[in-house]
């Protein structure tokens, strides 16, 4: 390898190219939503791909445009789910819901019992779960199972930059004709075909994480057309991708820093009752998967990167932390990561080998390949991100950026700062993303719920709150717990939206819950 000018930034594009995937994703014009002929259009539910799944699931297909300014181009299917209400004489329509992402499919994760702390929703509202465009079984994008460049691409910062064009290159190639059309803005406008087709005059909509980003979207989109709509764990609307990435990186550490004293306080925990040397053995175990990726049954690789992916995913939520800990055991002491790097979430769902001889004609059917999470966020991360353009990048102006913002994310974590520093460079190289988004400001908007918990280690309290100015009608839950998200974890949260969900009914302003109520 040729020595670099600046052989430490050069070393952190080394280190960063193990996780960087990228697909090109070009900015869409806010214009409303055309459906054309596709208005009117129902959903026949069928048998769903996914098993198991609760009793009462259904899952069917809408066409929607692949390009809403240019609908003759064609169409995207997306797939959904429904459970519907249970008490049929008092229904008031559908719930659609997102559970958080990008990236993620919302139809596993109603499979998998999510919609268990929604029962109480569910009495009234058919629940309605989907996969973004480009997400599990709405036509995945994929990266070919690929997302590395090589070594070589670290020589300089001018080969990093050519290597990071490749990788986009392969990302098109394995991904058809959706990846240009991801982003938010897109599946915002989905949403609302979605809404016709389910045949609501409104939508009602729950989104958690990054489906807080969707619904703002919507709203800002389409007012009249926005009914009941709560938004849980706000993000940011202005923020640019590297402040957002940071964030994550010190959000991801002290989720890693409580999973380590919690397991120093387990029997047998394999990296022993010290946190502080724990947290280097988890370092270590990184550094030896990067250095000897692991072979996966479909012939991808598991690397160190993937495994910080698994942990991020993995130490989020305290009811995997026994998993977790015993996936670690089984690396550590047995040698075999591979329980490990399945702790990020399922790589795609199993079914039978032609999923269409069982499932309804609109049932999802596609399969999903074991990069589409990975993909998919990069390239509608990219397509939210006015900032980023392979346009105006040069070698010597990544240099100086990197060099600025190394020491601030190792500075925020060791092990989730690199991978999170890659957001910086992923989608260079690539047309800049929809100013639309930071553009938001809709006094208009139909008035909505607001949740924010003040010790809310992904999502900033200020994010909330000026959230809820651009949209310039939303009421605010102030949550003083500490977790992502306030409704799975607090009864009095759950309250103000079910009332708000159910009744209609809306506090005149602020209101607060304490932290364990």
């Amino acid at each position: 390898m040729r020595r670099s000018a600046a052989p430490a930034v050069v070393g952190a594009c080394a280190l960063l190219l193990a996780s960087l995937v990228a697909a090109p994703a070009p900015g869409p014009k806010p214009a409303p939503a055309s459906a054309g002929d596709l208005h009117g259009r129902r959903i026949r539910w069928g048998e769903c791909p996914e098993q198991p799944v609760p009793a009462r699931m259904r899952c069917g297909t809408v066409d929607v445009p692949l390009d809403h300014a240019a609908p003759a181009k064609g169409t995207v299917a997306v797939a959904l789910a429904r459970i519907p209400a249970t008490d049929r004489a008092r229904r008031l329509g559908s719930l659609l819901l997102n559970l958080g992402g990008p990236g993620s499919p919302g139809i596993a994760s109603l499979a998998a019992g999510h919609a268990g702390i929604l029962a109480r929703l569910g009495e009234r509202y058919d629940l309605i779960a989907f996969d973004p465009r480009g997400v599990g079984h709405s036509e995945p994008v994929s990266c070919g199972g690929s997302q590395q460049t090589g070594e070589e691409a670290a020589a300089d910062t001018a080969g990093l930059l050519a290597a990071l064009r490749a990788v986009a290159g392969r990302c098109a190639l394995a991904s058809g004709p959706v990846l240009p059309y991801m982003g938010t803005v897109n599946v915002s406008r989905d949403m609302d075909v979605v809404r016709r087709a389910l045949g609501d005059q409104k939508l009602n909509f729950l989104g958690f994480s990054y489906g807080s980003r969707l619904g703002a979207v919507y709203a800002a989109q389409f007012p009249r057309s926005t009914g009941r709509m709560v938004l849980d764990g706000v993000g940011t609307l202005t923020q640019p991708l590297a402040a957002r990435a940071l964030v994550a990186a010190r959000a991801q550490q002290r989720a890693l820093d409580g999973f380590l004293a919690w397991c120093a306080t387990q029997r047998d925990c394999v990296h022993g009752t010290d946190p502080r040397t724990a947290e280097e053995k988890v370092a270590a175990l990184v550094a030896r998967l990067d250095a000897q990726p692991l072979l996966r049954p479909d012939g991808s690789y598991g690397t160190g990167q993937d495994a910080v992916a698994a942990i991020a995913a993995a130490v989020d939520a305290r009811s995997r932390w026994p998993a977790l800990a015993r996936a670690l055991s089984r690396a550590e002491r047995g040698g075999d990561p591979a329980a490990l790097l399945q702790l990020g979430g399922p790589t795609g769902p199993t079914g039978p080998t032609d999923p269409r001889d069982e499932a309804g004609p609109d049932a999802a059917a596609a399969p999903v390949p074991a990069d589409n999470g990975a993909a998919a966020r990069v390239a509608v991360n990219c397509a939210d991100d006015p900032d980023r353009s392979g346009d105006r990048a040069t070698a010597a102006g990544v240099e100086r950026e990197l060099a600025d913002l190394e020491g601030e994310f190792r500075s925020a974590s060791e092990i989730f700062g690199p991978p999170q520093l890659s957001a910086v460079l992923s989608c260079h190289g690539r047309p800049a993303g929809t100013d639309f988004i930071r553009r938001i400001r809709h006094p208009g908007a139909a008035r909505m719920l607001l949740v924010a918990a003040r010790g809310d280690p992904a999502s900033p309290y200020a994010w909330t709150r000026d959230t809820a100015e651009r949209l310039g009608s939303a009421v605010v839950v102030d949550h003083g717990g500490d977790g992502h998200t306030g409704y799975p974890a607090s009864p009095c949260v759950r309250e103000y939206v079910d009332r708000f969900l159910l009744d209609g009914r809306l506090p005149p302003a602020t209101r607060s819950c304490p932290a364990g109520e």
